[in-house]
C-alpha cells in the first residue's frame, strides 16, 4: 500500500507572521484576564514561535509576566510569578 502524499506547509510571510502577531495578541490578553490561561494547537516550530512572540506581547501589553510552554502538539500562556513574590 502505498502512503498519501503529505501536504507541504507554506511558511508565513513576514507580514503574515506581523499581521498574526498583532490580531492574536488582543486576543490571548482577554483569555488570560478571563480564564488566567489559553491553549492553542501549535505543532510546528514556526506556530511556537509565532505564539511564543504574541506571548512576549501580551505581558508588555497587560505589564505582567507572561509565560509560554510548548510541547510539540500545543503551546499554553499563562501568567508567570512575579519577581520578588514568595509563594
Amino acid at each position: 500500500m502505498t502512503q498519501p502524499p503529505v501536504p507541504q506547509r507554506t511558511p508565513l510571510s513576514a507580514e503574515e507572521k506581523a499581521r498574526g502577531e498583532a490580531n492574536f495578541t488582543p486576543l490571548v490578553a482577554d483569555k488570560l484576564v478571563s480564564e488566567g490561561r489559553f491553549r492553542v494547537s501549535a505543532d510546528t516550530p514556526e506556530m511556537v514561535e509565532l505564539f511564543q512572540n504574541v506571548a512576549r506581547r501580551v505581558g508588555d501589553m497587560l505589564q505582567r509576566p507572561v509565560v509560554s510552554y510548548a510541547n510539540g502538539r500545543y503551546i499554553v500562556i499563562t501568567f508567570g510569578q512575579a519577581q520578588g513574590s514568595s509563594r
